[in-house]
């Protein structure tokens, strides 16, 4: 059995980091890790190839080697997904299709010959001894979340790891809360199930072998949800990465308790995380409490993320406007707030009700949904009716992109981090010296010599080689995604005036 695995291409969005990744000379973020572990769970015998969208083409070729095509993907990615689909059929070939899109939203890929909703470790096996015995069924459901402690090892060997920026590897799946607008707990659950460390530390020695050096992403959705686990593990991959002469940082996601635990923090540093996304979501408690995030209502969130970044870990931060009760004046709070609060990687979103969750049950019960969500929270569309004017939520919206990623308030809470945040980006990362050096040189060519803003760069650059000389390379690094962030906000502020919308 030939099996090609397609992962579908992400539109033009603020996580695509496009515009700052040709400056690398990559094409992608990170690799498709669901479709690299469905790989592994395959039998042996199965030949198997990945073609990521996001790296290389689609061709006919690819598809008519194949005797089954598997894709897996994201809402965002329905556009693309239905692509290929589309194309697999009119070559004849059978499709399976899985990921987070189709666990919540299976009836809109009438096409495709197969289905599994859920997680893999429950549907897969089955569905490969059906296919055995001549008998497979076209829906497969997960009746349960199963233990991802026999999870195997992703088949890291069917990419190429020169083509993207970081790695990444999960440690867990699930979180403790219960935020109404998330799918994340919908599709995993609320209960954190975690790999055991010889899992997790299996797979950062294969991405070493493999040659990887650089930034290892825990793609969990909350790394912190079971801490017990965390603890644990963290330890281990400190000693680990002793042993190898740190080969990797780290990056992930957590939840904004972080800053409450001290030996967490330690432990974290030690162990190379400089980076952390949390869910900061909006300043208004109000709002807080409606989304069901209390969580975030319990501490100070401007002293939380000052707290992390005392500790040498950069933080990145998910923000929302257009909950029912924000204020009239929440573009400006959340602006002020993402001044303050000295976070350069701030992602800002329009509320978006997506499926299954408990916000688009509520909303549907008042009959305000409009249509499915696009899976993109940042293009400006609602699907839903808010309580605020339609009008003055998507303008003021637009307002806040254009104010955030402005090359003079970007630079200067890209100056404000890097003094509170003291580490050493290019030495955590392990990149090698002459790739950074091309970086370096196309980084300065675009915004210091061809951009309109190119004085402010060079102020910016002058102040951060004076005053934080030994975080030089993460100071271009922001500057560059502060570029992408521009760029993007200009594409969608167009698109939208043009629509009307």
């Amino acid at each position: 059995m030939k099996i090609l695995l397609v992962y579908p291409v992400f539109p033009e969005t603020y996580w695509s980091f496009r515009h700052a990744l040709s400056f690398v000379g990559k094409k992608a973020a990170f690799p498709p890790l669901g479709l690299l572990t469905v790989s592994a769970m395959l039998p042996e015998n199965w030949e198997r190839r990945l073609v990521d969208m996001n790296v290389e083409p689609l061709s006919k070729s690819d598809i008519e080697w194949a005797d089954m095509v598997f894709l897996s993907a994201m809402i965002v990615q329905q556009e693309s997904l239905d692509e290929v689909v589309k194309l697999c059929k009119e070559l004849g070939k059978p499709v399976a299709v899985g990921g987070p899109y189709v666990s919540t939203s299976a009836d809109l890929v009438p096409e495709a010959d197969f289905i599994f909703i859920g997680e893999a470790e429950t549907t897969l096996p089955e569905f490969i001894a059906d296919l055995s015995v001549g008998s497979p069924k076209r829906i497969y459901q997960a009746t349960e979340r199963p233990s991802i402690l026999l999870t195997p090892l992703p088949d890291f060997h069917l990419i190429d790891l020169n083509r993207y920026t970081s790695m990444n590897v999960q440690f867990s799946r699930g979180c403790p809360f219960s935020c109404e607008f998330c799918d994340i707990i919908e599709i995993y659950g609320r209960v954190p199930r975690t790999k055991t460390n010889e899992q997790m530390l299996a797979e950062m020695e294969a991405l070493r072998m493999a040659g990887w050096r650089g930034t290892v992403f825990i793609v969990d959705d909350n790394f912190i949800g079971n801490k017990r686990e965390v603890r644990k593990f963290l330890p281990e991959l400190i000693k680990w990465s002793e042993r190898h002469n740190f080969p990797f940082s780290f990056l992930t996601e957590a939840s904004v308790n972080l800053a409450e635990d001290n030996a967490l923090l330690e432990l974290m540093q030690y162990a190379h995380f400089h980076r952390v996304f949390l869910g900061i979501e909006t300043p208004i408690a109000e709002s807080l409490k409606e989304a069901n995030k209390s969580q975030n209502t319990k501490r100070d969130l401007l002293e939380s993320v000052k707290k992390i970044q005392s500790y040498g870990i950069e933080v990145m931060a998910g923000f929302i406007i257009g909950f029912d009760n924000d204020p009239e004046d929440i573009f400006e709070r959340q602006i002020n707030f993402i001044r303050e609060s000295a976070i350069p990687l701030a992602m800002v979103g329009l509320l978006t009700a997506l499926p299954d969750t408990q916000l688009w049950k509520r909303l549907e019960r008042e009959g305000r949904l409009v249509h499915e969500s696009s899976g993109n929270n940042t293009d400006c569309s609602l699907n839903f009716v808010p309580k605020m004017d339609r009008e003055r939520l998507v303008e003021g919206y637009k307002a806040v992109l254009r104010n955030i990623y402005s090359p003079q308030e970007f630079y200067q809470r890209a100056l404000d981090c890097l003094s509170r945040v003291r580490n050493n980006a290019v030495e955590l990362q392990r990149v090698n010296f002459i790739r950074v050096t091309k970086s370096f040189f196309k980084i300065i060519l675009r915004l210091g010599v061809r951009d309109r803003e190119r004085f402010r760069f060079w102020k910016y650059l002058f102040r951060v080689t004076v005053n934080y000389p030994r975080s030089l390379g993460n100071g271009i690094a922001l500057a560059a995604m502060g570029y992408h962030f521009r760029k993007v906000t200009e594409i969608y502020c167009a698109k939208n005036a043009l629509e009307g919308i």
